[in-house]
């Protein structure tokens, strides 16, 4: 792990600027099996419009737990290349990959940031540029959001998930989230409230349909992810940035990008967006 990246990374969090992603992933490992892996292969390929990687080069930007890059390499793509930003989530990565790939060459793990432009520019440019739900925690979303445009190769796809505008429903969870990273004593007043909440909602709804409520904490959501992770990383995730369907779509298609699938959330979560790069024009 360079020193620069993981020392940032504990001044952010001990300024209460940034939540400790990778910590909760890590926890997530322990539910992670072949039902979860298989249901993150399937949301990929259903976006992407793809049965498989075979042939395709894949980055994932904030690789978070490491579940796709997994699935990238369980769909046969030829080479794969994660990296985040936080030290527990390369950490992450790199645990899957000693579990699933042990010793495979065509799948690199590294420490890095979407912002930093010289590590950028050493990795080339991928088939496949995915990054779910990390261009908004870089506290720089419309830079991130432009550094991965370089990263996609001519005739490739971008596959990026981002926070729904909900204008001043938005703006309060970004208090909510400073409070909870603040320290010990927001961290329990909001997660006293809003999980209480939560909780009790899930169990109304469970205790009428003559559901077991301890199975809703551990049971797997879209994409193979946890709904207790999810929570926890939905509470504290800071940095915090929104944007609108519209802002994205304008935003790409100035720089030549395609629409070709989407997902729009209808609440507080990420509305999914993949984009196509055209191929250079052909010369006359």
């Amino acid at each position: 792990m360079p020193a620069g990246v993981s020392s940032e990374h504990a001044l952010d969090i001990q300024r209460g600027e940034r939540f400790a992603f990778g910590e909760n992933w890590a926890r997530f490992l322990a539910v992670l099996d072949d039902a979860r892996i298989e249901e993150a292969c399937r949301s990929l390929k259903e976006m992407l419009g793809v049965e498989s990687l075979a042939g395709r080069s894949f980055l994932d930007v904030g690789n978070g737990s490491g579940l796709f890059s997994l699935a990238a390499m369980r769909l046969g793509a030829a080479r794969v290349v994660s990296f985040d930003f936080d030290p527990s989530s390369v950490a992450c990565a790199e645990e899957l990959k000693r579990r699933y790939f042990p010793g495979a060459v065509h799948w690199t793990i590294g420490a890095g940031s979407v912002l930093d432009e010289a590590y950028l520019g050493g990795l080339g440019q991928f088939d496949v540029v995915y990054s779910w739900g990390v261009l908004h925690h870089t506290g720089q979303m419309w830079r991130a959001l432009t550094s991965v445009v370089e990263l996609v190769r001519r005739g490739g796809s971008l596959f990026i998930a981002i926070y729904r505008d909900q204008g001043w429903r938005s703006r309060a969870w970004l208090r909510i989230k400073q409070l909870y990273n603040r320290g010990r004593v927001g961290r329990a007043l909001v997660w006293g409230v809003f999980c209480s909440y939560y909780a009790a909602e899930g169990l109304l709804a469970d205790l009428a349909r003559l559901r077991n409520p301890w199975r809703r904490y551990r049971e797997m959501r879209g994409r193979g992810m946890s709904r207790y992770r999810d929570w926890i990383d939905w509470i504290g995730g800071l940095p915090f940035e929104v944007a609108t369907a519209e802002q994205i779509f304008k935003f790409y298609k100035a720089r030549g990008f395609r629409v070709e699938n989407m997902t729009i959330s209808d609440g507080h979560g990420c509305s999914e967006f993949v984009f196509s790069r055209p191929p250079e024009p052909t010369a006359r």
